[in-house]
């Protein structure tokens, strides 16, 4: 076999060309990951869109590209369910608005994002006889990354619901804020909260 003709080693099982660009614009083989407890749920990858191809498989979802995953958890709304491809141009437009603001790869800044408004504990109610008490747990990996999204997600909706600022504008202010862990932005604000209700409770 020639050197033209052998795979690339590093070409994942999958079939995805991790030398391909993330809307064609966006490099995805150099993430750094700085939480290793989230790195492995934190996939990311060239394809935006898989068609629902792991919706009836449990716990498939973290081979889900970060991205797509944003994205649907954007669509969860009343007024935006089912529409993908307008979520993906919002998440597309909004990172070309990190690029411009931060001069950073987008894809790298939602990363952080995520790895940053992660909450690392948050409370459980548990009963005694008739009384309802809070305890502290730790939350599980998969769970921290579903929060994340969850909270940058909602703070995007809330800052553009009703609002001249645009759903591409809120969301880049989302990323960035997150990404700095500034504790303005609603996403690291919702994550103070829950660790310090949390604390309250050991």
């Amino acid at each position: 076999m020639s050197e033209q003709e052998q795979p690339e080693p590093d070409a994942p099982a999958g079939g995805s060309d991790l030398t391909a660009k993330l809307f064609g614009t966006w490099d995805v083989s150099e993430i750094a990951y700085n939480d290793p407890s989230t790195e492995r749920y934190l996939s990311v990858t060239p394809i935006a869109h898989t068609a629902g191809r792991h919706a009836s498989k449990q716990f498939k979802k973290s081979e889900l590209s970060v991205v797509e995953r944003l994205a649907n958890r954007l669509m969860q709304t009343e007024e935006n369910t089912g529409k993908k491809q307008q979520t993906l141009k919002i998440v597309r437009d909004a990172f070309e608005i990190v690029n411009d603001r931060t001069e950073e790869n987008p894809v790298q800044v939602l990363v952080t994002a995520v790895e940053n408004a992660a909450p690392r504990e948050e409370t459980v109610r548990l009963k005694y006889g008739g009384i309802s008490v809070p305890k502290a747990v730790d939350v599980a990996p998969q769970r921290r990354v579903d929060q994340a999204l969850k909270f940058i997600a909602e703070g995007a909706h809330s800052a553009s619901f009703k609002s001249p600022t645009s759903a591409s504008e809120a969301l880049a202010s989302q990323l960035i804020g997150a990404s700095n862990y500034d504790v303005q932005t609603y996403a690291i604000n919702q994550k103070e909260e829950k660790e310090r209700v949390a604390a309250a409770a050991r």
